[in-house]
């Protein structure tokens, strides 16, 4: 009797169980497929097919600015059928907010609706030298130190961690490495007090440096002050504005995205290939170009989206190519579209397939997933390499996105970023 019970007990503990899974799956699967973010153009009927069973009502103070479904309707009475097919147009540019509810009854979740006006972009496809100067020291992570009495030391243990930038050492500001050593080096073994960056708080600690066999003075400090290296330019906007790479400059040992401080983008040369095979990405080997005759322009911002800043003068009066209107991401469609890149000594438009597209904000830089089609590029690539990030995906002769990844154990696959994301960093 009691083995009944308690087998009764447990398959309504696992009904329970299943009920919380199935409902959490089906609650996470239509959060992910509603975007916390929504943009359409000023002037430009946007339509949308989400099918959910969801009520939205869009806030707004001034009446008749935005349409929905062909109908002006009252301020702050906007409503919405996510279940329907539905189509949005305003007249104005604005931010505004939707509330959706789950059936129309329970508070589902608030998504941001931005109204833009139209943009063109040249999109771009060039190679680029990049270098960086971090804002501060930046702090791969600490060591032993032997000292001049043979005895192993750690004086930034449980002080400094990975991913820290040491601005200033005794009230003296630092940037460069060799700096940072120097004053290091004139402290003559008494204590120096660190002013550090952790996060976007400011933190003061101290440290004893300890003295060497050679006669130096060191912290036990991994650090880091600039990093260089090839990527793609993706366009540039009719103003001057470019953006490079899809994805943010992170620190090779701690992942980190990079604070910079000063960056300039220059010239670059192919000079050979690695293919990307199965397990292992290939790369472009190139030579940068690092003088002002060859500088394009310069790094203001730094960004999970890319690298943002200005293009020179001269530059941007030698661009050939024509430019594109932006394609939002509900524009984006599965099937045929190119990448624009050089490798191959020209810039050239190289077909693609869109696979899958993920118009969520879970991950900024892989909303698309691509597969090289090309013989062409597949003949001299292997698909998609290191080098390649930034370059622009051009869907119907707009500019929809940028490459930002390869597939490690398929290099004809890759993922992408949208194109509303990146210029969402321009000024």
């Amino acid at each position: 009797m009691r083995s009944r019970i308690r087998y009764r007990r447990f398959l309504i503990c696992l009904f329970i169980l299943n009920i919380f899974f199935v409902t959490f799956f089906i609650y996470y699967t239509m959060d992910k497929s509603i975007p916390d973010e929504i943009k359409i153009l000023a002037g430009t009927q946007e339509s949308f097919d989400f099918d959910m069973p969801l009520q939205g009502r869009i806030i707004s103070e001034d009446m008749g600015v935005i349409q929905v479904n062909d109908l002006s309707v009252p301020s702050d009475q906007i409503r919405i059928d996510l279940n329907q097919p539905f189509t949005i147009e305003s007249a104005e540019t604005g931010t505004y907010q939707m509330d959706l509810k789950l059936f129309g009854l329970f508070n589902f979740k608030r998504v941001s609706l931005d109204v833009i006006d139209s943009m063109e972009l040249i999109p771009c496809g060039n190679p680029i030298g990049i270098y960086v100067e971090t804002d501060g020291i930046l702090v791969l992570g600490s060591g032993r130190i032997t000292g001049l009495d043979g005895l192993n030391y750690e004086p930034t243990r449980d002080k400094l961690k990975s991913g820290d930038y040491i601005l200033e050492i005794n009230g003296i500001e630092v940037n460069r490495k060799n700096d940072f050593v120097d004053l290091v080096q004139g402290c003559n073994g008494e204590d120096i007090n660190l002013l550090v960056r952790r996060n976007k708080e400011k933190i003061t600690v101290r440290v004893s440096p300890v003295k060497t066999a050679s006669g130096s003075y060191k912290i036990g400090a991994w650090i880091r002050d600039n990093t260089q290296g090839i990527g793609t330019l993706t366009f540039v906007s009719t103003d001057g504005q470019f953006g490079a790479l899809g994805h943010g400059i992170t620190d090779i040992d701690t992942g980190l995205l990079m604070n910079v401080k000063l960056g300039s983008i220059y010239t670059a040369e192919i000079m050979s290939i690695v293919k990307g095979k199965e397990g292992e990405p290939g790369e472009l080997i190139g030579m940068i170009r690092q003088s002002n005759k060859y500088k394009i322009g310069s790094i203001t911002n730094n960004t999970y989206q890319g690298i943002f800043g200005r293009v020179g003068f001269e530059y941007d009066e030698n661009l050939n190519a024509e430019p594109l209107e932006i394609g939002l991401k509900q524009e984006v469609k599965k099937g045929k579209a190119y990448i624009r890149c050089n490798v191959d000594d020209k810039i050239t438009d190289y077909e693609i397939n869109i696979e899958s597209i993920d118009i969520s904000n879970a991950n900024h830089s892989k909303g698309i997933v691509i597969r090289i089609t090309d013989k062409r590029l597949l003949e001299l690539t292997g698909g998609i390499v290191q080098g390649m990030s930034g370059s622009p995906i051009i869907q119907n002769n707009k500019i929809i996105g940028a490459v930002t990844h390869v597939f490690i154990q398929d290099s004809t696959k890759g993922y992408g970023t949208f194109i509303e994301n990146m210029v969402n960093n321009l000024e």
